[in-house]
C-alpha cells in the first residue's frame, strides 16, 4: 500500500529523577550524601532509508516514543539513559509540525534529524555537596522529554515530472523509456499512484521520472484523484505537460492543467515546462502539423513543444536531450543559489536581558524563560530544601529583584509554567 502523507506524535524519553540519600552502613553514624544522578531520556531521530518506499507503517503506529531514562540509586550510581529511537522513513521524507512549518527535510539517503529532544536526567544530592553544604537534601526531578505531533510528507526525489490529464500516454511514456512497469490501459485513472522510472539519456547522464495521476479540471478543489499527488513534482526540474493529439481542443487540455497547476499551494505553473503531443502514430503529417500549430497559440513563447510517440519512439529523442538541457541548466541554478545563500548565513546573537520575563497578572506574578523553566521542571515542590534552592537561583538570576520592583508582597503567588509558589 503507498502512504504518503500520515500525523504522528513523537515523544522523547523523559529524565529519570535523581536520589536523595544518605550513607547507611555499619558502625558509620553519619553517612554523607551518596544519591546518584538521574539518566538522561533517549531522543526521537528520524532517518532517510532507500530501503523505504512508503509511509505505510505509520498508519497504524501513530505514536512514537523513545525510552525514558532510570532513576538515580543510593551508592552514587548514576540512572540508565534511554535508548535513542532511530525511525527510518523514505529519501524525500518532509516532516512538518501541526501547523505548517517544516521541521526537517530529509532528501538524501541517511540524512539525519533529531526531532524531539529527551529529558535531563536530575541530580542526585551527593551532586550538590560543597565546602558549605555538606549534607544537601535535594534532589531534582528529571526533565520532561519533548512531545511534537507532526506530518510526514513523502515527497518523490526525481528530476522530471509527467503531467497531464487522464488518458495522456504519462505511463506509456514512462515504460517505453524506463525501466518502470506502471499499469497501463485504454481507460482514464489506470495510475492511482505516482511511479518513477529511471531513464538513460545517453552513455553518460541518466534522469529519474515521476509519472503521477491524472489531473482534471477542479482538482484543486478534490475532484477526481484531486491535486495532493502534485506533491511529487515539488521537487522537480522540469514538468513535462503531455496531452492527448485526439483532444477535440488541444488549447483547452493545455490550459486546464495549467490552471490546476497554478492553483497547487505551491505555484507549479511557473516550473519549467515542456508540452508534448503524444499518440501521433498512424496520423497524417498535416493533421500533426495542424495540431502543433493549435497548440502552439496557447504556449509561452519560450515553452518548447514536440510531438510523439511512445510506440514508434518517433520524437523521443529530441525531446529527452532537451530534458537534459533544462534539468542541467536548473540544476546549475540551484548550485549558484546554494552558494549564495551559504555565503550570507546571517550572525545571531543572543540576548541575554530577554532571557526571563516577569508579568503581573489578575491571579499574582507569571515568570516565563526557558532556563527557569527548566529549573522549575526539576524541582520537587513537595520539598521544602528543593523549592528554598528554586528561590536561591531566581534571586541569582534578578528575578527576585524585578519582583519586587513590580510590587509584590507576602502571600502573592508566583507561577513558573505550570507550577506555583507562594513570596
Amino acid at each position: 500500500m503507498f502512504v504518503d502523507n500520515v500525523k504522528v506524535v513523537v515523544k522523547a524519553g523523559d529524565g529519570g529523577n535523581g536520589k536523595l540519600s544518605f550513607r547507611h552502613e555499619k558502625f558509620i553514624d553519619k553517612g554523607g550524601p551518596d544519591g546518584g544522578d538521574g539518566g538522561d531520556g533517549g531522543d526521537v531521530v528520524f532517518e532517510a532509508s532507500r530501503n523505504q518506499n512508503t509511509l505505510a507503517t505509520f498508519r497504524f503506529q501513530r505514536r512514537l516514543q523513545a525510552q525514558s531514562g532510570e532513576p538515580g540509586d543510593m551508592r552514587r550510581k548514576h540512572g540508565k539513559s534511554g535508548k535513542n529511537l532511530a525511525v527510518q522513513v523514505p529519501v524525500g521524507t518532509v516532516i512538518n509540525d501541526i501547523k505548517g512549518s517544516v521541521v526537517a527535510d530529509l532528501a538524501k539517503d541517511g540524512n539525519k534529524a533529531v526531532i524531539a529532544n529527551g529529558g535531563k536526567g536530575g541530580f542526585g544530592n551527593a551532586h550538590f555537596v560543597s565546602s558549605t553544604r555538606q549534607a544537601p537534601r535535594i534532589a531534582e526531578k528529571g526533565e520532561s522529554g519533548e512531545e511534537h505531533e507532526l506530518v510526514l510528507e513523502l515527497k518523490m526525489i526525481a528530476d522530471v515530472g509527467l503531467v497531464g490529464l487522464p488518458n495522456a500516454g504519462k505511463s506509456t511514456l514512462l515504460a517505453t523509456i524506463s525501466n518502470a512497469q506502471p499499469e497501463i490501459a485504454n481507460y482514464p485513472f489506470t495510475t492511482v499512484r505516482p511511479n518513477l522510472g529511471v531513464v538513460d539519456i545517453d552513455t553518460k547522464s541518466s534522469l529519474l521520472f515521476a509519472d503521477i495521476p491524472g489531473l482534471i479540471e477542479g482538482a484543486s478543489q478534490g475532484r477526481g484523484l484531486g491535486d495532493d499527488f502534485l506533491r511529487h513534482v515539488e521537487r522537480t526540474q522540469v514538468l513535462v505537460h503531455l496531452i492527448d493529439i485526439y483532444q477535440d481542443d488541444v488549447k483547452q487540455a493545455y490550459y486546464t492543467i495549467q490552471n490546476e497547476l497554478k492553483a497547487y499551494k505551491i505555484n507549479l505553473s511557473k516550473r519549467p515546462q515542456i508540452v508534448a503531443l503524444t499518440k501521433i502514430e498512424g496520423l497524417d503529417e498535416e493533421i500533426v502539423a495542424d495540431k502543433m500549430n493549435e497548440l502552439m497559440q496557447a504556449l509561452p513563447k519560450k515553452t518548447k513543444a514536440f510531438a510523439i510517440s511512445a510506440h514508434s519512439k518517433a520524437g523521443i529523442r529530441e525531446l529527452l536531450f532537451e530534458i537534459k538541457r533544462i534539468v542541467t541548466k536548473e540544476n546549475k541554478r540551484l548550485a549558484e543559489d546554494v552558494q549564495a545563500a551559504a555565503n550570507d548565513i546571517p550572525v545571531l546573537k543572543i540576548d541575554e536581558a530577554k532571557s526571563w520575563q516577569v508579568e503581573k497578572t489578575d491571579k499574582g506574578f507569571l515568570v516565563s524563560g526557558r532556563r527557569i523553566e527548566r529549573f522549575a521542571e526539576r524541582t520537587d515542590f513537595s520539598s521544602f530544601h528543593a523549592v528554598q534552592r528554586l528561590r536561591d537561583i531566581m534571586k541569582k538570576m534578578g528575578i527576585m529583584h524585578e519582583l519586587t520592583r513590580q510590587g509584590i508582597e507576602g502571600g502573592n503567588k508566583i507561577r513558573i509554567k505550570n507550577h506555583t509558589i507562594e513570596y
